[in-house]
């Protein structure tokens, strides 16, 4: 078992990576004998809720699976279920399953009552690897991906390799994209362990599984201590590929490609868009694509039917654009990612109608 502390604005909580059930004690000191509420959907629950069930007294709070949960009327139930279960503000909540389910519990949580606990425990390689730690919380709006969230940081993360036994090719292909990401980011021999290693990972290997975690969460932790909410440009390098990704997956429909999937392409066309700048070398691009393909994630926009226009201008709505400027994450090579100060929308829609 791997236990790896997050410091957050003063706010202080563990990762554990490892068994469920040996992180028991740490779920009963939080529950004080309480019933808590866990909010799941009803796959991940028949998979993985009596794993959780025989460790405390827990009740489930269902939503719908995947990015379909991320909707106000799905938020503004749960909440109502929060009133109906006599939640206080001391009540941990407890989030199994995906990203979309930490998503819209990290915001529901954050919102009741000004902000009860929450814990999660998340059962895909994306969430244990990103999304579960860092209290970036959102749901989807106006055809917007993350368009309204809020930060609340978890009270605990169990991450739970064999919870990811379950998962399906693409899902975890999906997940592995943001394990690349890292590399990518600033770690190089990270992104040459990807390249030696990714096909044995996404075949079982429980020890990748767990040291590509693990090296994640050591890098977003560092990361998420220096810029906790944003404010500063630091963790905003965690979103490379994700402007690209996120028009990518509301202009395809939300829901319709994986959030992994989306980065994996979002990543070869910020590399690709920084060649273009002059910026990286196409050596570094191709290098990346390869690998990302190797695996089999989407790499080039003529895999999807895309409105190339509107990708502009969804990207130019992205929540990390200031004073009327565009700002992405580009690249000067493997593990050399940067904020722009500002990009033209000239060069960038020239770039997309050629894309390939």
């Amino acid at each position: 078992m791997t236990t790896i502390a997050v410091n957050a604005g003063g706010q202080r909580y563990d990762v554990v990576i490892g068994p469920l059930a040996a992180a028991a004690d740490r779920l009963q000191q939080l529950a004080r004998g309480r019933t808590l509420p866990v909010v799941s959907d009803a796959r991940v629950w028949a998979l993985h809720g009596q794993a959780l069930a025989v460790l405390l007294p827990v009740r489930p709070l269902f939503v719908p699976e995947g990015e379909e949960a991320k909707q106000w009327p799905h938020l503004q139930a749960l909440i109502t279920r929060f009133t109906e279960f006599n939640l206080d503000r001391s009540t941990p909540v407890l989030a199994l399953g995906g990203g979309s389910i930490g998503d819209l519990t990290g915001i529901a949580a954050g919102l009741f009552k000004r902000g009860c606990p929450v814990v999660h425990i998340p059962t895909t390689l994306l969430a244990q690897a990103d999304s579960a730690v860092g209290g970036k919380t959102a749901i989807d709006a106006e055809g917007q991906k993350n368009l309204v969230g809020l930060f609340h940081q978890p009270a605990l993360v169990l991450a739970d390799p064999a919870l990811l036994d379950t998962l399906d090719a693409r899902q975890l292909r999906a997940g592995y994209a943001e394990v690349v990401k890292y590399g990518l980011i600033d770690d190089p021999a990270f992104f040459a362990w990807c390249e030696a290693n990714g096909q044995a990972l996404l075949a079982g290997d429980q020890a990748l599984v767990e040291q590509a975690i693990a090296t994640c969460i050591r890098a977003k932790a560092r990361t998420v201590e220096h810029d906790v909410e944003d404010k500063i440009g630091t963790r905003a390098l965690l979103n490379l590929g994700h402007t690209f990704g996120h028009a990518i997956e509301s202009a395809a429909g939300l829901g319709t490609s994986l959030h992994g999937e989306a980065v994996a392409l979002g990543m070869c066309l910020a590399h690709d868009f920084s060649v273009e700048l002059g910026l990286c070398p196409q050596a570094d691009a191709a290098r990346v694509r390869e690998h990302l393909a190797s695996i089999g994630l989407p790499t080039t926009l003529a895999e999807m039917e895309l409105e190339r226009g509107r990708l502009l201008l969804l990207m130019s709505a992205d929540k990390k654009n200031d004073a009327g400027k565009l700002k992405l994450v580009l690249t000067r090579g493997v593990g050399g990612a940067f904020l722009s100060d500002g990009v033209a929308s000239g060069p960038l829609a020239t770039f997309l109608e050629g894309a390939r």
